[in-house]
C-alpha cells in the first residue's frame, strides 16, 4: 500500500520504518519539505518525505503518529480533501506535560481525541489503536512475553478490518486484537494513560503491556 506517515518523532519513524520493511511505498509527513528528520529517513529506509499535505495526497492509508495536542492542527495542514475516503489510524494521545511529570490526559469536551479527529473530518474512517503501549511494542509484539492486547476502536467495521490486517503483518495474532466497538470506545483507552505512565514510572524503561485475562 501506499502509505502517509505524519509525524518525525520516535513514534512516527518507528512506524513508518516497520511498515517500510514489510514493502508498503511510505512517505513521512512533516510541517515543512525540507524537515531534516524526514530527509534523513527517508535517505536510510528508501521511502519518501514531504509536508502534511504531500504525504496524506499520495496515500491510500495515512498513520497520525503526531502529538495529541496538535493532531488536529497537523490534519487540518494535511487537508480534508487527502483525507477523504481514507482510513486513518490514529495512535496519538492528548497528553499536556506543561506542568511535568506525569502528563495530564486532555480529553476535548469530556470525549477522545479520536471522536474529536473522526468530528472534523468526517469523511475519514478513524480507527485508534496502539496508543496503550511503546512505540516499540507497536510493531514487534513479541517483545513482552505471553498474552497481551492491542485494542481497536472505530466506527466503520471496514476500517477496522482493513487495520486488523496491519496489525497482523506486525505480529500481532488475531486472540490479541480485541475490538471495543465504535469510536467512543477510545475514551478508554486514551485514559489508560495515566495508569501507564505510572506502571513507567515504577518499573523505567522496559518492554510491558496490558494484558485482558478472562476466566
Amino acid at each position: 500500500m501506499k502509505i502517509a506517515v505524519l509525524g518525525t518523532g520516535e513514534v512516527g519513524q518507528r512506524l513508518a520504518t516497520k511498515l517500510a520493511s514489510l514493502g508498503h511505498e511510505v512517505t513521512i509527513g512533516s510541517r515543512t519539505v525540507d524537515n531534516a528528520e524526514a530527509k534523513q529517513w527517508a535517505a536510510d529506509n528508501g521511502g519518501a518525505h514531504g509536508t502534511f499535505a504531500d504525504a496524506a495526497g499520495a496515500a491510500e492509508l495515512v498513520v497520525n503518529a503526531t502529538g495529541g495536542l496538535v493532531s488536529l492542527a497537523v490534519l487540518e495542514a494535511a487537508g480534508a480533501e487527502n483525507l477523504r475516503g481514507k482510513v486513518l489510524v490514529d495512535v496519538s494521545n492528548p497528553l499536556d506535560s506543561s506542568e511535568g511529570f506525569p502528563p495530564r490526559v486532555v480529553t476535548p469536551d469530556g470525549g477522545s481525541l479520536a471522536e474529536q479527529l473522526q468530528k472534523a473530518f468526517p469523511e475519514t474512517q478513524v480507527v485508534k489503536t496502539l496508543n496503550t503501549m511503546t512505540n516499540t511494542v507497536m510493531v514487534e509484539p513479541s517483545r513482552v512475553p505471553g498474552h497481551h492486547n492491542v485494542f481497536l476502536s472505530g466506527n466503520d467495521e471496514h476500517a477496522k478490518t482493513e487495520v486488523a490486517a496491519l496489525l497482523r503483518s506486525f505480529g500481532w495474532a488475531p486472540d490479541q486484537i480485541t475490538d471495543l466497538g465504535d469510536l467512543s470506545s477510545a475514551r478508554a483507552t486514551e485514559l489508560l494513560m495515566p495508569l501507564w505512565l505510572r506502571l513507567f514510572g515504577v518499573l523505567g524503561p522496559v518492554d510491558f503491556n496490558f494484558s485482558v485475562v478472562t476466566a
